[in-house]
């Protein structure tokens, strides 16, 4: 049963950066689409990123296009999310995601669409 752990979060002030890291244990993840999705306090969870299967597509959310960059790899089975000129309003908890379905085509940003979810980390932004 493979389980996605995530780390790097922490405390930054406003203009910062983070990299999150998501690791795969008890397997790979090399065959499944990767998404972040964050949720604020008070907020319902909300996409951040994508990655496919292959690394060769990602998408953002219109908010964190530019500042943030997510990417995989392979051989260490993680995905990684570097998030640069981070704002008060990117705080939240931060959760990594897997779309098990092998291969599949299309890189969805719906929630639905993940189903193996890590226990998610905490990213705070503040002066």
């Amino acid at each position: 049963q493979v389980q996605l752990v995530e780390s790097g979060g922490g405390l930054v002030q406003p203009g910062g950066s983070l990299r999150l890291s998501c690791a795969a244990s008890g397997g790979t993840f090399n065959n499944y689409h990767m998404g972040w999705f964050r949720q604020a306090p008070g907020k319902e969870r909300e996409f951040v990123a994508a990655v496919s299967w292959s690394g060769g597509s990602t998408r953002y959310a219109d908010s964190v296009k530019g500042r943030f960059t997510l990417s995989r790899d392979g051989a260490k089975n993680t995905v990684y999310l570097q998030m640069n000129s981070l704002k008060p309003e990117d705080t939240a908890v931060y959760y990594c995601a897997a779309d098990t379905r092998p291969f599949r085509v299309v890189l969805s940003s719906q929630e639905v669409r993940y189903d193996l979810w890590g226990q998610g980390t905490q990213v705070a932004v503040s002066s």
